[in-house]
């Protein structure tokens, strides 16, 4: 017994003299190793609970998509809510018209480079189209992707058909939480015709709101409402017991969500200008912005303004030009001297 305890003992401190070593053989942040979603400290993270405690007294929920580390970020800093990572990606980052071309992988890259910006929101990845509507057993499969390969903390998909239903129930089932989408939903505008608003008539209101309580029934936590009539999105909110997310749905949701450039201004392409919904409040213009710097930048670099002497930072001594001018010469490169020398002169002079 007295051996055993003194071998733990060894390897114990062996452990724990090697541990620094082990560490600075990877390049990888220690608490980033693991993939999957982060643990849940409802001091630092916004989780489901947190949600439903909003939800519950009223306080409206806010949500952004993102689809990179700098849009993480920014999601971050202005403490939104849930960040959704969203197969919109296709359209205002990819290029395409629809969501449809946009593929898991895909995916997996713009989840996992959120997950390493936005530390505080819920992190929600859509379920991209062709990759859950098999089975529900695919549908399984591709949720536990995105959340261990993609370090989200829940999955987003399109319902409506029962199958969608079904796979939504199948999912949760498996221990993986679930936002719904009823409504306009993109991924199935080959059906719906385009990206047409829905609940205009009474069969398609009760429709609305009949699949968000299906949905809510499979065990969702919440259901995005999508271009619907404010008072359809009113009675769906008004019947569910889960909060309603809206986007072109009106005031009457539980929260609401935008496309991170949409609401920015970002598009100023008159293919992205065509596509930009109606019900999206530009809070700012940012692609003005970025427009006007970078023809600001074409034009100090054709004029030769910049990069001028103080955004050229790095130093060498006069010595060392000398010395490395001599160099040059010995090696035949006379000119090349000469623009050395030429160069410290101008940057000396702050030119």
């Amino acid at each position: 017994m007295a051996l055993l305890a003194a071998a733990v003992k060894r390897a114990t401190s062996m452990s724990r003299a090697f541990s620094p070593i082990l560490r600075c053989m990877s390049n990888v942040p220690e608490n980033t190793v693991y993939g999957g979603p982060k643990p849940q400290n409802p001091d630092q993270r916004v989780t489901v609970t947190h949600l439903k405690q909003k939800h519950k007294k009223g306080e409206p929920i806010t949500m952004v998509t993102a689809y990179d580390y700098p849009s993480a970020v920014h999601l971050d800093s202005a403490g939104i809510d849930i960040c959704l990572v969203g197969d919109s990606a296709a359209m205002v980052v990819h290029g395409y018209d629809t969501t449809l071309p946009i593929t898991l992988d895909e995916m997996l890259v713009h989840c996992r480079a959120v997950a390493r910006g936005a530390k505080r929101p819920l992190l929600v990845g859509d379920l991209p189209f062709g990759f859950y509507e098999s089975s529900s057993n695919q549908a399984v499969d591709t949720a536990v992707r995105v959340l261990k390969e993609g370090g989200m903390d829940a999955i987003k998909l399109e319902g409506g058909a029962p199958s969608r239903i079904t796979a939504a129930k199948s999912i949760v089932e498996a221990g993986i939480a679930v936002m719904g989408h009823v409504g306009l939903t993109p991924q199935a505008i080959s059906v719906l015709g385009g990206f047409r608003p829905q609940g205009r008539n009474v069969a398609s209101a009760v429709k609305v709101v009949e699949t968000a309580l299906a949905l809510q029934e499979a065990g969702c936590f919440s259901v995005v409402l999508e271009c619907v009539p404010p008072p359809v999105a009113a009675a769906a909110t008004s019947a569910l017991q889960i909060p309603t997310i809206g986007i072109g749905a009106g005031p009457f949701c539980s929260g609401q969500v935008l496309v991170y450039h949409d609401l920015l201004g970002m598009m100023q392409h008159p293919h992205h200008a065509k596509v930009t919904p109606k019900f999206c409040k530009q809070f700012a213009h940012v692609g003005e912005v970025i427009n006007k710097a970078l023809v600001e930048y074409k034009e100090e670099v054709t004029s030769g303004t910049f990069p001028g002497a103080a955004h050229s930072p790095y130093k060498i001594s006069a010595a060392d030009v000398d010395g490395f001018s001599s160099e040059l010469q010995k090696l035949g490169f006379d000119k090349a001297a000469s623009a050395a020398a030429e160069a410290a002169e101008k940057i000396n002079r702050g030119e």
